[in-house]
């Protein structure tokens, strides 16, 4: 079996591809990236020690795609993460990158026959719509109000139903609009296909930033000191997500992976669930209690365009359909990141205090 792995030297990318590869030796996984995003040259060794191997390519570009050859899986995380990405600036880069290059991705697997495991997030449902949750804060948090609910969400979180009418961000547009594409692919190639909306993934080897990958961002400037601040929403911190460990999602995609007829028509929203759920202000106090100390966490009140203040994933469906349910709690995730940040502490301290 030869798997490619579309943003290869990404964190989850990588992440996926050395899993792959340790549990099916004898398959050739191949990691495809353009090392674009700072840090992701830090995965070329750990690749190369996993027995993955690494090609330099553009999912922008086809002949970049073609040049890596037939494949019978791919697993498509390439991306421009950012929710923020074309405001204030050029949308060049989101689109041609997450659009453009799920066509490309799209028409290689169709060429040579290749099943797909899309990377989809949760950010395809419109910024408005979440917004108006019902909402009320509850200790360091917000809760969905007790009892409430409506299509597509419940106190145990947001489901596939969820209403997809209104403007979600260029970075959920392009995602939202791949998912069309690959029904299409399905109806008239036959492509055998899943799409999973991720939440917030994580993990070690995730190089944070502000508006991607914040839990080890807020782990490392803990650690390595570096400016944090609670921006939107008040600047209260209040705002929650859930968690999923890059490891729990592989366990996922290859329960997926392993019975394609039954899972590649669907549409599931992957996340940890409200049980790994956690909001900054909580996460502060857990990565506190990691180093020993209390940061100054800055105060900046004003909401961002994109931002939300409440997103959990109901993870009932995707259960139901595989029974796979994620095993690793806030608590086992944050002390992953802190095992990995102080056994890399020189070249991370320097990417994380940038």
């Amino acid at each position: 079996m030869r798997i490619l792995v579309t943003g290869g030297a990404g964190f989850v990318g990588s992440s996926l591809a050395l899993l792959f590869k340790r549990d099916r030796g004898d398959a050739d996984v191949v990691a495809f990236d353009n090392l674009k995003r700072r840090g992701s040259e830090l995965a070329l060794a750990r690749l190369a020690a996993g027995g993955v191997s690494f090609v330099h390519g553009d999912v922008r570009a086809p002949e970049d795609l073609e040049a890596v050859g037939p494949f019978d899986l791919m697993i498509e995380c390439s991306a421009e993460p950012s929710v923020h990405a074309g405001y204030g600036g050029s949308p060049a880069y989101v689109l041609n990158t997450n659009l453009g290059g799920t066509v490309h991705c799209l028409e290689a697997a169709r060429r040579h026959g290749a099943a797909v495991v899309f990377l989809s997030t949760s950010r395809v449902y419109p910024i408005a719509a979440l917004r108006a949750l019902p909402l009320e804060p509850a200790g360091l948090r917000l809760r969905v109000r007790a009892g409430a609910g409506g299509p597509g969400w419940s106190e145990n979180g947001i489901t596939a139903g969820f209403p997809l009418a209104g403007a979600r961000s260029l970075y959920g547009t392009t995602k939202l609009a791949s998912e069309l594409l690959i029904e299409e692919y399905r109806a008239m190639y036959g492509l055998r296909a899943v799409i999973n909306r991720c939440g917030v993934l994580t993990g070690p080897w995730q190089m944070g930033k502000v508006d991607q990958g914040f839990v080890a961002l807020w782990a490392a400037r803990h650690l390595f000191g570096g400016p944090l601040a609670y921006m939107g929403f008040g600047g209260e911190g209040r705002q929650v997500r859930d968690l999923l460990h890059v490891a729990d999602l592989y366990d996922l995609v290859t329960l997926q992976v392993a019975d394609l007829d039954r899972h590649a028509a669907g549409v599931f929203n992957v996340g940890g669930g409200p049980s790994v759920s956690v909001s900054l202000a909580e996460l502060s106090d857990l990565c506190a209690h990691r180093v020993g100390r209390r940061v100054e966490i800055g105060c900046r009140p004003e909401t961002a365009p994109a931002d939300i203040p409440y997103y959990v994933t109901d993870i009932q469906e995707v259960e139901a359909a595989t029974g796979w349910r994620p095993r690793r709690t806030v608590d086992m995730i944050l002390d992953d990141i802190f095992a990995w940040l102080r056994a890399s502490e020189a070249p991370l301290r320097l990417i994380f205090q940038a």
